[in-house]
């Protein structure tokens, strides 16, 4: 359901409509969260097990909740409309300066600001830096009620340059870069064929899921049908998949995570000054340059957000799974979960008072 209302009713308009899952969010991914990190620390074997079989270089049980949660998400988008953002150029390029140009030169800053001394690490961040997002951030920019069509082409172009660039900038930034500027770097070796299966898996199959889905659905009933019945039965499995998800993740690297406390609070500094700046420096462009509050969100959430799948399978493949390279791969999410799901809520408050009037998107289905 789609409509525009000033901005200062918008906000309690979309809390009201909220399910009992939505509204209280950040309780149960803080306890996912924690049931991860208890699960992973306390049954014997269990990262073993879950590590036993892979797709993508990504635990399969990852795999299956980062599909189940992008599918509902990608069914809601109207297809039909795409060509509305393929045409909106301000988006398009403020996207491809903000995903890889500042905010791999920015990460590799901070990587050597906070981290000069600590070489695994900082070239974990490093890594976490050049892996675009190209999963969570859709539902992040769900819930905040951007726009699904902007966030599903700015995803697509961020998967085409990922196969394409990620490799060519990790050597630049870890070799490169660091030899230009008299710094020592740490050579990255990443195939582009891996990170092409890893786009196809985690966008290309719940994409072309999402597609069919409203295809099919809008043929035999129609858009109304499809909207108002449909959606609102599968939208909340999207939620589902994201807790499932952050259970799993942080049952694999409950015991990395827990046992180096203080390397952990080492890694978050960074990663949070990043997700900080980039979300309120790309909110900020976005407004500067006349966005409207959907595609404004849409452009902070995809610029923010990262591939902490590619950034955790790469430094596990290049470094080895008990490195310090992989450890500051999986600190990724653990930092970037909560600081995203606080700035779903700070864009929503952030519209009462920066737009005259939104266009309301409610996530079906809650």
């Amino acid at each position: 359901m789609t409509h525009t209302a000033p901005a200062d009713d918008a906000p309690p308009a979309v809390v009201a409509r909220l399910s009992r899952l939505d509204r209280f969010l950040p309780l149960w991914i803080g306890l996912a969260m924690a049931a991860g990190l208890l699960l992973g620390r306390l049954v014997p074997g269990l990262n073993t097990a879950l590590e036993a079989v892979k797709i993508g270089g990504v635990s399969l049980p990852i795999a299956l909740g980062l599909l189940v949660m992008m599918y509902p998400v990608l069914a809601k988008v109207r297809y039909d409309r795409l060509d509305t953002v393929t045409g909106d150029r301000r988006l398009l390029l403020s996207s491809l300066l903000l995903n890889w140009i500042l905010g791999p030169a920015l990460m590799f800053a901070l990587a050597w600001i906070f981290l000069a001394d600590h070489a695994e690490y900082r070239a974990g961040l490093i890594i976490v830096g050049l892996a675009r997002c190209i999963a969570m951030v859709i539902i992040w920019n769900d819930l905040a009620c951007g726009d699904r069509e902007a966030a599903a082409v700015l995803v697509a172009l961020n998967s085409v340059f990922q196969v394409l660039a990620f490799g060519l900038l990790g050597w630049f930034y870890l070799s490169v870069l660091p030899d230009w500027l008299n710094l020592s770097g740490a050579r990255l070796q990443v195939s582009g064929w891996d990170i092409a299966v890893n786009v196809l898996i985690f966008l290309g199959i719940p994409l072309l899921a999402g597609y069919l889905t409203r295809r099919l659905g809008e043929r035999a009933k129609g858009r109304t049908w499809y909207e108002s019945r449909l959606l609102p039965k599968i939208g909340p499995v999207a939620l589902y998949g994201l807790l499932f998800t952050i259970v799993i993740l942080f049952a694999l690297q409950g015991d990395a995570i827990t046992s180096k406390p203080w390397d952990v609070v080492l890694i978050a500094v960074p990663l949070l000054a990043y997700f900080a700046i980039m979300w309120a420096g790309s909110y900020a462009l976005g407004r500067a340059i006349g966005l409207n509050y959907e595609r404004t969100t849409t452009l902070a959430f995809t610029a923010a957000g990262n591939n902490f799948e590619l950034a955790i399978a790469v430094a596990i493949g290049t470094f080895g799974v008990t490195s310090g390279q992989a450890l500051a791969g999986v600190v990724g999410p653990l930092i970037e979960v909560p600081v995203l799901v606080a700035l779903v809520y700070v864009s929503l408050a952030l519209r009462r008072r920066l737009f005259r009037t939104v266009t309301t998107t409610l996530p079906a289905g809650g």
